[in-house]
Order: C-alpha cells, then sequence, then structure tokens
C-alpha cells in the first residue's frame, strides 16, 4: 500500500514563492525613492528631466558592472542620496551646491578640512559603511534576475548620449548653483560642460602660441631707490560703499572709511559677488584672474595651489621683503595654506594658529598683527596679509552687539542694519589699529592697502530692487560692474606714496599687487612689468579688456616662463 502524500512539498512551495515575491520586490524600492527624491529635490520639469537621464545612466551603468537590477538600484540610490546629503552639507558652508568639478580637484585639503569642521563625520562615514555592506551582501543574494551586460551598456550610451544633448541644450548656469535644489541635475549638466571645457582648455585659459617672451625674474635684482616701507594688506570682509543703493540711509559721515590718503575714494572690480572670498584672495595675490579658470573659477585657489609660483609675496621677498599672512578660516578651506605658500607666504596663521574658534572682531586680527610684527628696529621690511571676517554673512543675527552700544537703527531692513553696524564697528577697530602703529611704530614708514573682497549677497537686490532671481542672476553671469565695484583704499604713516599711473580711479582686483609696488616705490619684476602695459593700455581692466583676449596672452606668458605649470 501505497504512502499519503507527503504534505511538505506544498509549504515549501508556499515558502518559494514568498521568497521569489520578496526578490522580485527587492528591485523596486530604490527606483520609488529615486522617483520621490526626484520630486522633492527638483523643481521644474527641466531638471526633473535631467534627474531621469542622470538616474538612467547611474543604474545601467551598474547593471552593466554587476549585472543585478537589484544592488544596482540600491548603489544608484546610496550614490544619488550621498551626491543630496554633500551638496548640501556644501551648501550650509559656502552657499552653493555640489559640481561635478569637485570630483575633478578633490584632494587632501578637502578631506583634512571636513573632518576639521566635522569631527564626528569619519565615525558617521564608518557606520553608515558598516552598515551598508551587509545590506549590499544581502541584495547580491536576494537578487533573482540577470541582465546581460551588453544591452546594460547600450542603455547606459544612450542615456549618455541623451544627458549630452540635454546639458547641451540647457547648460548649467553657474547662478544656479546658489540654490538648495536641483542637487543631481546641476551635478550631471556640469559633469559634461566642465568636462568639455577641460578637453578644449585645460583647467586655465591661454593663448596657444605668443610671439614674446618674459624674462625669469632675478633674485638679487630689485634695487628700490628710497626708503622701502612696511606693507600692510587689508581684506576687508563683504565691504563697499552701500551709498551705491540710493534708497539706503547710512549714518552721518560714512564715506570717509573709503576714501585714501589724498581724499579720493577709488573703485576695486573684485570678480565674486555675495561669497567666494577666494576669488579676490587668488586676484591679490597672484595678480591674476579668477576668470580665466571659467566654469573652474569656483575652485581656482584649489588648482593654482603648487601649479601658480607668480604674485605678490614672491615679488616682495625679492626685494628683501619678509611675508605672513593671518587667515580667520582652517587653512585647508580652499588649499588656502597651501596656496598662499606657493605665491610666497613664509608664514600662514590659520584660525587654529591665531587662537580662534569663531568668528571674531577685526580688533582680533588687528592685535594678532600688531604681535606677529617684527620688533622695532628691524632693518628687514616687512609685507603683512590681513584677512578679516567680522562682517560676513549671515546679517540675520547680530555680531556682538555689546561692541557697539551707542548703535541707533537708521529705518533700514535689518539684514542692512546689521551690515552697517558691522561697518562701523570695522571703522572703529581701524582707526584704533591705526593709533596702535603709530605709538609701536613711532618713525617707521607703513604702506597700508585695504578693500572690499566683493559685495554682500544682499546687494543686488539692493541696486535693482524691480528684478527677480533670473533677471540678477543674467547680470552678474555679465558681470555687471555695479554688482561687482567695491573699493581699494591707500593710507600711509611716515610714508609718502609714489604717484603712478597705475593707480587709477578703477581698477580690476588682479592689478592690485600691480598698484601696491607702484605705490611703495619698488622696481618690477618682467611680469609685472608686463602686466602694467597692459592696465595702462586698457585703463584698468584685465580680463574684460579684449573679452579676455589680453588675459589669455598673459597666462600663455607666464605659462612659457615657467611661473604656471600643469594647467
Amino acid at each position: 500500500m501505497g504512502l499519503p502524500p507527503n504534505p511538505v512539498p506544498s509549504v515549501n512551495a508556499a515558502t518559494a514563492t514568498s521568497v521569489s515575491v520578496w526578490r522580485m520586490l527587492a528591485v523596486v524600492p530604490p527606483h520609488l525613492a529615486a522617483l520621490a527624491l526626484m520630486l522633492h529635490s527638483e523643481t521644474d520639469l527641466n531638471g526633473r528631466l535631467g534627474f531621469l537621464l542622470a538616474w538612467g545612466l547611474i543604474n545601467c551603468g551598474w547593471i552593466a558592472a554587476l549585472r543585478r537590477p537589484a544592488l544596482s538600484g540600491a548603489l544608484s540610490l546610496t550614490m544619488v542620496v550621498l551626491l543630496v546629503l554633500l551638496s548640501r552639507l556644501k551648501h550650509d558652508i559656502v552657499q552653493m551646491t555640489a559640481n561635478f568639478v569637485d570630483l575633478m580637484v578633490i584632494d587632501r585639503d578637502t578631506v583634512a578640512f571636513l573632518f576639521t569642521i566635522f569631527p564626528d563625520l569619519r565615525w558617521s562615514a564608518i557606520g553608515a559603511a558598516l552598515l551598508t555592506i551587509p545590506l549590499m551582501y544581502a541584495l547580491w543574494w536576494l537578487d533573482p534576475f540577470r541582465i546581460r551586460r551588453q544591452p546594460a551598456l547600450a542603455a547606459a550610451m544612450l542615456f549618455l548620449a541623451g544627458l549630452v544633448g540635454y546639458a547641451t541644450a540647457w547648460p548649467d548656469e553657474a547662478w544656479r548653483s546658489y540654490y538648495d535644489d536641483g542637487y543631481l541635475s546641476k551635478f550631471a549638466r556640469s559633469g559634461v560642460t566642465a568636462v568639455s571645457d577641460f578637453f578644449n582648455y585645460g583647467f586655465m585659459e591661454s593663448d596657444a602660441v605668443v610671439a614674446d617672451q618674459l624674462k625669469l625674474p632675478l633674485e638679487q635684482a630689485c634695487h628700490p631707490a628710497g626708503r622701502r616701507p612696511n606693507i600692510i594688506m587689508i581684506h576687508d570682509e563683504s565691504s563697499f560703499d552701500i551709498r551705491a543703493a540710493a534708497q539706503v540711509k547710512v549714518p552721518a559721515g560714512y564715506g570717509a572709511h573709503f576714501k585714501s590718503f589724498d581724499g579720493q575714494a577709488r573703485k576695486f572690480l573684485a570678480e565674486s559677488n555675495g561669497g567666494p572670498s577666494w576669488f579676490t584672495e587668488y586676484n591679490v595675490l597672484a595678480g591674476l584672474s579668477s576668470r580665466s579658470f571659467g566654469r573652474f573659477a569656483y575652485f581656482v585657489t584649489r588648482i593654482a595651489s603648487r601649479r601658480v609660483e607668480r604674485g605678490l609675496p614672491l615679488a616682495l621677498r625679492r626685494c628683501g621683503y619678509t611675508t605672513t599672512a593671518l587667515y580667520p578660516a582652517n587653512g585647508a578651506f580652499m588649499s588656502a595654506r597651501n596656496f598662499q605658500t606657493t605665491t610666497g607666504m613664509q608664514r600662514f596663521f590659520d584660525a587654529h594658529d591665531l587662537g580662534s574658534s569663531r568668528v571674531e572682531p577685526d580688533r582680533f586680527f588687528y592685535d594678532k598683527a600688531l604681535g606677529l610684527m617684527p620688533q622695532r628696529g628691524a632693518q628687514q621690511p616687512f609685507f603683512m596679509f590681513v584677512y578679516l571676517a567680522a562682517n560676513h554673512f549671515p546679517w540675520q543675527t547680530k555680531f556682538r552687539p555689546e561692541l557697539t552700544p551707542d548703535w541707533r537703527n537708521l529705518g533700514n531692513a535689518p539684514v542692512v542694519e546689521e551690515y552697517l553696524r558691522r561697518q562701523a564697528l570695522s571703522v572703529t577697530d581701524y582707526a584704533a589699529f591705526l593709533a596702535r602703529l603709530k605709538k609701536q611704530y613711532p618713525a617707521q614708514p607703513f604702506l597700508i592697502v585695504r578693500f572690499g573682497d566683493h559685495q554682500p549677497e544682499f546687494s543686488p537686490q539692493l541696486l535693482d530692487p524691480e528684478l527677480d532671481e533670473a533677471g540678477i542672476g543674467k547680470k552678474l553671469m555679465a558681470y555687471d560692474p555695479r554688482y561687482y565695484a567695491t573699493y581699494y583704499a591707500i593710507d600711509a604713516l611716515n610714508f609718502q606714496p609714489v604717484d603712478s599711473p597705475a593707480i587709477m580711479d578703477t581698477i580690476d582686483a588682479a592689478y592690485l599687487p600691480l598698484v601696491i609696488q607702484e605705490a611703495a616705490g619698488l622696481p618690477l619684476d618682467p611680469s609685472f612689468a608686463e602686466q602694467k602695459a597692459i592696465m595702462l593700455r586698457c585703463r584698468g581692466l584685465f580680463y574684460g579688456c579684449g573679452d579676455g583676449a589680453e588675459a589669455r596672452r598673459f597666462n600663455r606668458l607666464l605659462i612659457d616662463a615657467g611661473l604656471i605649470k600643469n594647467l
């Protein structure tokens, strides 16, 4: 007699069906999550199209490599979520979202800076890896599908072609990177344009060939005719004459801070608006234009580190100066320490070196500068770059209100009131610094040059209140000088600045090193002598002269002379 049928197989069949369903469902959730992320982060149809093309490219790329759609979807989602998180982190720090160039120029300084300001980030990354790796292994095991590599690779190529066409038809606009949205679509478009630009002209624009050549500056070729003044260059954070906006009410005597020793108010045309001080840092130390870097300009100091061996500190060292910088942030930020060392800075003190862990008033840096200056009677003159930070955004909160007990509001918008209050504090601190400098060095000559590194982020709305964000963005991209004009001022103690045609009423930021050397009466090395000829020929414009032609020619001269390398 036969045995009755064993009921176990039916249970196994149900279990197997359940497992198969779970395995099939492992493929779907990453795509649903990506769809939700797209709807949340991409604000218009254009951005969503870019998101879908980028998502398809990433997902098909992983499938071509792994053949498993569930694991590929999970890895794609992990990459996109990581991009969004890093973009938001970057926006919180520097008011811009991540783009493809961040990957092209990533370096030790970037990683060191992140781990310094976010000490728990290292452990968070380790914890996320420990959580993610077992999950990815489970998906590898659960995934029931195997997709052939050739069709997946063909699909990836189609998505790539679509993305290239999309980025060509709607290229990324630099001003959009200030918006805290559209993370993946902006990143994808920037990848197409950045790679294209890099293959076309590298990191920096320059002519292919030039007929002329620069002579290399000789170490002992600088012999000033008169007494060499000590030189102090002051980076006046976010400062400009706000009277450019006619509707703003200012306190009595407001404009005096922007005038030089001769009573003249002079304009300084920066190459950034609202945030990236390192653009101007590059201008005033290297004496060159960040605009020559095109789409790579945002990373100018990181790219120029160990590559651009030309600048004001190097020129002054050839004239016997010692060179020192006081920097208000971590020295790894945008490779500031490495960049300034490349341009000839011998001593570099960042916030940690100076004993600062927060935003400090100007007097803090002036006090530190006085403490770092050589003792009275030293034979060797010095150059000191003092980088201020008290007038940095945000202006929605009051910075050290106890330092201005007599301040009274003037009837402007709150951010404008706070901005004016901080400017008033800067004026007071600068006057106190001059008084101490006179007392500490009663007979030594000083040349002091101050400049506003860029306008505050709210200035375009003040200058053109009738324009919307898109209209302002277009003016920023067109380099409307009203949005980029700040000030530069020349002061002196026990020294008469030398009169020179280079000390113009309006100059591009890249000419400030030349102006300083001329006002100090120092001989120019061949590169600065050539740049002076350009300045006089172009009436104070540099990159804007000939739509970049003069800057491209000059860059090639510096490359041929070995002063710019690997760009």
